[in-house]
């Protein structure tokens, strides 16, 4: 892929799409595109790495656990977030493409 916008799904696409872009030890890229869909009610994502998310396009509202406290994510906005810091997607813009791009990255382990 040339293009973080090319290859797209139809904006009535009943699922999420996961491109993962590169992959090497100890990090991920990849680009979502959500269409509308969110979390399943009470699922919460508690990752083992780190994830870095920065909105390309569209809109979204994620939300945390601890401290309850939600975002609402508009394109440019980026959020850094700690391993296994508990959080959702409550909401993405219906009928519109929401571009993810998201860095999955391993934190060094701390010197004993």
């Amino acid at each position: 892929m040339k293009n973080i916008f090319a290859e797209l799904p139809p904006d009535s696409s009943p699922d999420e799409q996961f491109l993962e872009l590169l992959a090497r030890p100890g990090l991920r890229i990849e680009r979502i595109v959500s269409t509308g869909q969110a979390s399943a009610p009470g699922f919460w994502y508690e990752q083992a790495l780190g994830e870095w998310i920065v909105l390309l396009q569209g809109e979204a509202l994620l939300r945390f656990e601890d401290p309850p406290q939600a975002e609402h994510l508009k394109a440019g906005d980026c959020v850094n977030i700690a391993p296994r810091r508990r959080h959702r997607v409550d909401w993405t813009l219906p009928g519109k493409a929401t571009i993810w791009l998201a860095v999955h990255y391993e934190l060094p382990a701390l010197p004993v």
